[in-house]
């Protein structure tokens, strides 16, 4: 895959990729990418109030004369600026916030689509979420009871500690890769047998907005 972005293309690639895996297998994998999980206005209102700040201090010690009646506008429309800029910047808003604060936004991303997507509603509690959160650069793995009892636990470690590299710096072939092997675990001590019926849907949902 030539691209770097997790558009049409990459999702059909996704898609594809998890139809592979499913037929070796009968856990189900749902794959959701995201372009962030988080609120970030308190980022976006920081670096905003810091422009505004800059700004304000250039007014106040430039040599150029600014009428005193339009400062305190002045300083709003740099906090607004300041603001949108940031909402269109990951990389501000990863500069004014946590890695603690990113972890935990994804992680409670990911615990709450385990259960809107169903995935804890399998019958045989083989269902398992492949979240990634791009603005976070974390990638979260939830598996199900089932999955759980039929890997050991030292693999499924190691292998949840490789996708969570791949989410560092993720790549669609990256994530693609990722997934495949995590899929080849599976299809090891988990295999299709014919009898788990298809319960989720096979396609990634892509949510970059």
């Amino acid at each position: 895959m030539a691209g770097d972005k997790f558009d049409k293309s990459a999702g059909d690639n996704i898609a594809a990729a998890i139809r592979e895996i499913e037929k070796q297998t009968d856990a189900e994998m749902v794959v959701v990418v995201r372009g962030r999980s988080g609120n970030y206005l308190h980022a976006d209102y920081l670096f905003g109030a810091i422009v505004a700040l800059i700004g304000l201090v250039f007014v106040l010690f430039s040599p150029i004369e600014f009428h005193t009646y339009w400062i305190p506008f002045d300083v709003v429309v740099l906090f607004i600026a300041g603001a949108w800029i940031s909402s269109r910047g990951d990389w501000i808003r990863r500069t004014f916030t946590t890695r603690k604060f990113r972890a935990n936004a994804a992680r409670m991303g990911a615990s709450a689509m385990f259960y809107e997507a169903g995935i804890a509603n399998t019958a045989a509690e083989t269902g398992m979420l492949v979240y990634l959160s791009l603005l976070e650069r974390r990638l979260e793995v939830i598996a199900d009871r089932g999955i759980l009892k039929a890997v050991p636990p030292l693999e499924w470690n190691q292998c949840v500690f490789e996708l969570h590299q791949v989410g560092k710096q993720a790549t669609p072939q990256r994530f693609i890769d990722g997934l495949l092997m995590t899929g080849k675990l599976l299809a090891e001590h988990l295999p299709a047998t014919g009898e788990n019926p298809n319960e989720l849907a096979d396609g990634p949902r892509i949510e970059l907005k």
